[in-house]
């Protein structure tokens, strides 16, 4: 496990708003989502879903994918922090 806090998908995208010196009222606007939504999202409040994940996707020219993965990434990073696996056994023999 990394030593380094996991990077909420929020941050990524601040900085790409930032790069792109888009708003976040205007990122809502745009996509038809309240503003709340997207400062929530900024501020590491919320998830993105698979549908802001389309609506991201849309607007700025990326895939609905690269933000979902984001988020899987991020909550698969969290998720390991705080689970304990050595108390489970495989039952099976493979990857983990």
């Amino acid at each position: 496990m990394s030593t380094q806090d996991p990077i909420h998908p929020g941050e990524h995208l601040a900085e790409i708003l930032d790069e792109l010196s888009i708003t976040q009222y205007r990122l809502a606007k745009t996509i038809g989502v309240p503003q709340v939504r997207i400062g929530d999202i900024v501020h590491g409040r919320r998830a993105i879903t698979a549908d802001t994940a389309l609506r991201i996707g849309r607007a700025l020219g990326t895939t609905p994918d690269f933000w979902l993965n984001l988020q899987r990434m991020y909550d698969l990073d969290i998720a390991r922090s705080k689970v304990d696996l050595d108390e489970i056994l495989p039952l099976v023999s493979g990857p983990n």
